[in-house]
């Protein structure tokens, strides 16, 4: 195989969106403990931390979902034979070694978290997505921490807006995990999952997954509506939140399973860019 397939394969394994998504995430978290932007030392150290420990996870993921991604994901570089196992193997120790030495340099703390972050996503490849509901709150759980993890990079982690942010973070990844978990129960039968969509039904685990995503759309106006952040963060929460709403109805009405996986994901990243604007807007203010 030449290298360019060879390097796309790998960027794919990362799931950039993700992973960009996680080091923005802790950029947020600072900028939010703060309330202005921080040292370029903190910005490098704490996207990188979010970038690699994320990143680390995502490869381990598509280790462990061999079986399950012949059926769901077929053209993925492992099932399609783009990429040896033993090669993602050595790619997510090297990006979670990198991601452990820039915690490391920021402080004690922040190595511990990164551990536990790193830790949490390792197990729940291994074993606990099975579990269904658990897994889906785990993973939503090490999303949050990216913002809090982004205060403790500028030793301020108490901040109560970081905290509304993080649970921001907390219920569209739930929301999302849910919704994959529906979209993918052909592969998740073959492991025995517990997910809700097999416990439940597909459509009713999409409805709880738009449940959810209706409640990241009022908590998103907390800050604004009690005078945290002002007109800047509304008119950029609001660019997120209509993405959100759209994708939510497409996702529940579309009748494809493509088309559902294509706005399942562009809540993810509608929240993305929702995220990229603030800084943005925070930037040029």
């Amino acid at each position: 195989m030449s290298a360019i397939p060879k390097i796309k394969a790998i960027i794919q394994l990362f799931r950039p969106d993700l992973s960009l998504a996680a080091g923005i995430c802790v950029v947020v978290g600072e900028l939010l403990a703060l309330g202005h932007f921080p040292q370029f030392q903190e910005i490098i150290l704490g996207f990188a931390v979010g970038f690699f420990i994320s990143g680390s996870t995502l490869i381990l993921n598509d280790y462990f979902d061999l079986e399950t991604d012949k059926i769901n994901a077929p053209n993925r570089p492992l099932p399609s034979g783009m990429i040896k196992p033993a090669h993602v193997i050595f790619l997510s120790i090297i990006t979670a070694l990198i991601g452990l030495l820039a915690s490391f340099i920021i402080s004690f703390l922040a190595l511990a978290v990164a551990i536990v972050l790193w830790t949490i996503g390792f197990l729940y490849n291994w074993k606990l997505k099975r579990t269904g509901l658990l897994g889906n709150l785990l993973v939503s759980s090490s999303v949050a921490i990216t913002f809090i993890f982004g205060a403790i990079v500028v030793g301020n982690p108490w901040i109560i807006v970081v905290w509304v942010f993080s649970a921001i973070a907390f219920f569209i990844d739930l929301g999302e995990e849910i919704a994959a978990d529906a979209l993918d129960m052909e592969g998740d039968k073959k492991i025995n999952s517990q997910s809700l969509a097999l416990k439940h039904g597909q459509n009713n685990a999409l409805k709880i997954s738009a449940v959810i995503f209706a409640l990241v759309v009022l908590i998103s106006l907390i800050p604004f509506i009690l005078g945290w952040l002002g007109i800047t963060y509304l008119l950029m929460i609001l660019f997120m939140d209509s993405i959100i709403v759209y994708s939510t109805f497409k996702l529940l009405k579309s009748e494809i399973i493509d088309e559902k996986r294509k706005y399942a994901r562009f809540i993810y990243l509608g929240a993305t860019l929702g995220l990229v604007a603030f800084v943005i807007g925070q930037i040029l203010i």
